[in-house]
């Protein structure tokens, strides 16, 4: 494109509006009226100043070497400078005085691979319904710029690092790099809100504000990038320019492909409401969780007293035996000290029982820890056994041997076995019509189901489910007991979703209910499609 300065411009060089204005484009070739035109064509734009046409981006640069040009009293002076460009990668700008078009006449040329084949004023349009797409949306939205550590990526790559998380590792300042080069650009209105402040210039600069509570958020996302994924999501929490602190949910949107663009959306929703009432809701759960164990152990209230007084009356029995080998004329100190081990180990016992009733009764956090089902099984019928063997039901436990241990919280586990079985002995009772059910029966398995699931399941001789109320008898307060509230088996079902597993219930073909539970393994497989498969018991302990 060639100009000519009119006027006074050569003496008020200084001001770039002034030198762009009083430019007027004399000729041009194809590729400039393409670009640059617009709407216009050839014609329409000689004779033009060409601050009407010249992208924004560029324009200090381009008025800048105009005025040295001017000023250079050279015959060919020419200023070549690196610019930034919406339609070119890597741009060059270069002015320059022809050899013979006189003083006041420059040749303005932009080279540089093409990256966008549209006109600069399409680009600009463009740009622009985006910008006011951002701005007029009501979620918090922020533009980043990254050409930094795009750079940095490509000359990684270009350097063998394929994998960036262990290269972070070695190098955390990477990260404090990052922290500081990236920065925001823009924001829309609602981000403004978001963060109590007053004008958009306030977040406007280094992206490391956004991270200063969640300092770990930024790795991950520049690993992401760098992997070339399309977006990258999470909680993170957010400080206000107040102080107070948000839980966030962040979801950055990755130019595609990744290493040609340098420029990256983030998105903020602000999550804590949402999240502080699923903690209440959780806080609600165990504590209905907590009152139902409570209830169950008072309806349990003979056969744990039986569990104490055993080890009580085991501990009596041994301590006046001891007291008459002492008595003697010549001590027997070798029976005494048998006597007194078996003392310590009844009390020893007691002290368990107790320890587990309070463990059931005790408000706490529910915990995430190894545990070997077989034995959480075990530690259930501690409270139940009693109650059984009064009434003469008989109980069948299989455990299968070797099995993988699973996470959870034991006494929460421990509460769903015992509520089931509770509810079988209740059963029992109902189809036999006294509280002897002397043909009752109750079969614990427990084995790998067949998707690697390690799985329950707890079958009874009772008269089984009404064929109606087996899609409902997991809501809450749903009962067919005249005096049930209707809570037991919605808490089960809750207890194991929150362990990963699941429950479900069925009728036996000949008589009686079955219900089939499942967790994942500590190996951290899925439960496959037959999750609620009963257990394969191939290799079990007969008890």
């Amino acid at each position: 494109m060639t100009a000519r300065l009119s006027g006074g411009a050569l003496c008020q060089a200084d001001w770039a509006a002034e030198v762009l204005g009083q430019a007027l484009v004399i000729d041009l070739n194809e590729r400039s009226e393409h670009l640059l035109g617009g709407p216009e064509g050839r014609d329409e734009m000689i004779g033009r100043p060409i601050a009407e046409f010249w992208p924004t981006d560029s324009k200090a640069d381009l008025a800048e070497m105009i005025a040295e040009i001017a000023m250079d009293p050279s015959p060919r002076a020419t200023r070549t400078r690196d610019i930034s460009s919406l339609l070119l990668s890597r741009p060059v700008l270069t002015v320059q005085r022809p050899e013979d078009g006189g003083p006041d006449m420059v040749i303005v040329a932009v080279t540089g691979p093409l990256k966008d084949h549209r006109s600069y004023w399409s680009v600009r349009a463009s740009e622009e319904r985006y910008r006011n797409l951002i701005h007029y949306m009501p979620n918090p939205l922020l533009r980043v710029e990254a050409r930094a550590m795009v750079e940095v990526f490509t000359r990684l790559r270009a350097e063998g690092v394929y994998d960036l998380g262990p290269y972070l590792d070695a190098h955390p300042e990477l990260i404090d790099f990052a922290n500081q080069t990236v920065r925001v650009t823009e924001v829309n209105r609602a981000t403004t809100v978001l963060f109590g402040a007053t004008r958009a210039t306030d977040l406007i600069g280094p992206v490391g504000y956004l991270f200063e509570a969640s300092p770990d958020t930024i790795r991950r996302i520049m690993v992401a990038h760098f992997e070339g994924r399309r977006s990258h999501a999470e909680v993170i929490e957010v400080r206000r320019l107040d102080g107070r602190l948000l839980d966030i949910q962040l979801a950055v949107t990755y130019p595609t492909p990744p290493d040609l663009r340098d420029v990256m959306v983030i998105s903020l929703d602000d999550v804590t409401d949402r999240l502080r009432t699923e903690a209440q809701l959780r806080q609600l759960q165990a504590d209905f969780a907590r009152a139902a164990r409570i209830s169950t152990l008072g309806e349990l209230a003979t056969s744990i007293a039986h569990e104490v007084n055993q080890p009580l009356a085991a501990i009596f029995t041994n301590a006046e035996t001891s007291l008459r080998w002492l008595s003697r004329d010549e001590p027997n100190l070798a029976k005494v000290i048998q006597l007194t081990t078996r003392i310590v180990a009844s009390a020893r016992h007691a002290n368990e029982v107790v320890h587990r009733i309070r463990s059931m009764t005790a408000k706490h956090a529910p915990e995430r820890l190894p545990l070997d089902l077989n034995q959480v099984v075990d530690e259930a019928l501690l409270f139940i056994r009693h109650n059984i063997e009064t009434r003469s039901i008989q109980l069948s436990v299989k455990l299968g041997l070797g099995m993988p241990r699973v996470i959870g919280d034991r006494v929460q586990l421990q509460q769903v076995v015992v509520n089931l079985l509770v509810n079988s002995i209740q059963a029992i009772g109902q189809a036999i019509g006294q509280a002897d059910a002397k043909d009752g029966r109750i079969e614990l398995c427990t084995g790998l189901g067949e998707g690697g699931e390690v799985a329950f399941v707890i079958r009874d001789s009772g008269p089984g489910i009404a064929e109606e109320n087996l899609d409902r008898i997991f809501d809450g307060f749903f009962t067919t007991k005249e005096e049930g509230i209707g809570l037991g088996l919605a808490i089960c079902q809750s207890i194991m979703t929150a362990h990963g597993g699941g429950i479900a219930a069925s009728n036996r073909p000949e008589g009686g209910a079955c219900f089939r539970l499942w967790l994942p393994a500590e190996r951290g497989a899925g439960l496959g499609a037959a999750g609620a498969a009963s257990p394969t018991c191939a290799k079990v302990e007969v008890r």
